[in-house]
């Protein structure tokens, strides 16, 4: 005697069960639970009036009650699949409120990681080149709903230390400066970015000729800042911004005589200040 499979049932018209509807007899909720590292195609609008289309990584969760035994895991897919193929970010609410809807939960989350191209001119010889950042997107659905963007922006930042001490010369190195923020109205992600790097020792670019790497070295010279340096003068950029509400700010500085990063965070609600 054989058992039935689950595709012998349903051909026979028998329904199957749904075995994530069950009763858990734990009874503990869960707090997330769905779906990462989701490859799907992004299209974002750009200042200029047009539009950039990039791949995003993305993550789908939900909340589970404490009575219930899982989630239905494919129904993230459908949702996704039901935005036009390509996601906008006009659409990313829009997506977390048919989560909830379509899995019947109390709380929805979508997190988008993405890399975003913008087109940056040498500071002297005006070459142009592309530069890459790192664009993330966090939505939650629950009794509000929440947004927030962040952005990673390589740059340099040159000791006041070294610079100080020493005879001749001044120790420098990449740094990575993460700003996360929640904001009212239009935020472009080149406005923020644009923020972000006003406050490094010098920016970084993808092309350089000779009198640009010129102008760059002496930039960060002429602008020395440790990395406590950094994200306080983030921190009052932002501070003046009257579009952000929330930042949570940090950078990495990558030593380049030391073992080791020097990193500083700072996180504000301006709405509580």
């Amino acid at each position: 005697m054989t058992t039935p499979t689950a595709d012998s049932a349903a051909a026979s018209g028998r329904p199957l069960t749904d075995v994530q509807a069950s009763a858990d007899s734990r009874q503990i909720a869960i707090d997330k639970v769905g779906v990462k590292n989701v490859v799907y195609p992004v299209r974002l609008r750009q200042p200029d009036g047009g539009e950039q289309h990039t791949v995003a990584t993305a993550n789908m969760y939900v909340s589970l009650p404490h009575h219930q035994k899982g989630t239905h895991m494919s129904r993230f897919l459908e949702v996704l699949n039901e935005h036009a193929q390509e996601i906008n970010p006009t659409d990313i609410m829009a997506i977390c409120h048919d989560i909830k809807e379509r899995l019947n939960a109390q709380d929805a989350h979508l997190e988008l990681n993405f890399t975003y191209f913008i087109n940056k001119k040498a500071p002297v010889t005006g070459s142009p080149g592309l530069m890459n950042y790192v664009v993330t997107f966090d939505a939650s659905s629950n009794c509000a709903d929440d947004f927030v963007m962040g952005i990673k922006v390589p740059a340099t930042s040159l000791c006041p230390c070294s610079k100080i001490i020493s005879a001749y010369g001044a120790h420098n190195q990449r740094c990575e400066i993460e700003a996360k923020v929640r904001f009212t109205g239009m935020l472009w992600i080149e406005c923020l970015v644009e923020i972000v790097e006003s406050v490094a020792s010098a920016q970084v670019y993808s092309v350089l000729k000779r009198p640009d790497e010129k102008y760059v070295t002496e930039e960060a010279y002429d602008h020395p800042k440790f990395v406590e340096d950094i994200v306080r003068d983030l921190a009052v950029a932002l501070e003046k911004d009257d579009r952000i509400t929330w930042y949570a700010i940090n950078s990495e500085n990558f030593e380049s005589i030391h073992n080791h990063n020097a990193y500083a965070y700072i996180e504000k609600d301006k709405r509580n200040a």
